[in-house]
């Protein structure tokens, strides 16, 4: 079976910067609804037309990826309003920020942990991939037929890089970071 919208792919990768670094490694095969929601269009596109045993290399720049880096989605904060077990890499969304953070924050905007000072906390409402052009080098392991449901939802359930967001009370014990493919 050939790769076309509203099918479903399982795939592994290997994702690298220009420079050559490794940012990512999908060893074992995830499904994703072709034409849904969760891959880049850059992706489904490159995809189209192949089938099980194809292997596709792509170099995506940032506009066809996760955008350029935005340095006003950066906000430090006072690191008093977050619990004392915060760590770096927790995301969160800008809507469960801590009362006293900066208004100006978007409220729509999933933010990461970056750094933690004494003072204060800096959260970055980019994507961790933002502003980098990335090369993957994808091998198609199987294609199918979506199923009523997938097609539905639009989805089967795993996004390109999605993030997870763990939401934090100060009162609360902070969980770990999660973030998937």
């Amino acid at each position: 079976m050939e790769i076309t919208p509203q099918c479903v792919v399982a795939l592994t990768w290997t994702l690298k910067d220009t420079l050559g670094e490794e940012l990512d490694v999908l060893e074992e095969p995830v499904e994703f609804l072709v034409g849904g929601k969760d891959l880049l269009p850059a992706i489904e596109e490159a995809l189209q037309g192949y089938g099980v045993g194809a292997s596709v290399q792509l170099q995506i720049e940032p506009e066809q990826a996760f955008g350029d880096f935005n340095d006003q989605l950066l906000f430090l904060e006072p690191r008093h309003l977050f619990p004392a077990d915060l760590q770096e890499g927790l995301t969160m969304e800008g809507s469960a920020l801590p009362s006293g953070c900066n208004p100006d924050a978007p409220k729509d905007t999933l933010y990461t942990v970056t750094d933690i000072y004494p003072d204060h906390v800096v959260l970055d409402g980019n994507h961790p991939l933002a502003g980098i052009a990335i090369r993957i080098s994808i091998q198609v392991e199987s294609v199918r037929e979506a199923t009523e449901e997938e097609l539905e939802r639009g989805t089967c359930g795993t996004g390109f890089f999605k993030l997870e967001v763990a939401e934090v009370d100060a009162n609360e014990e902070v969980p770990p970071e999660r973030t998937l493919h």
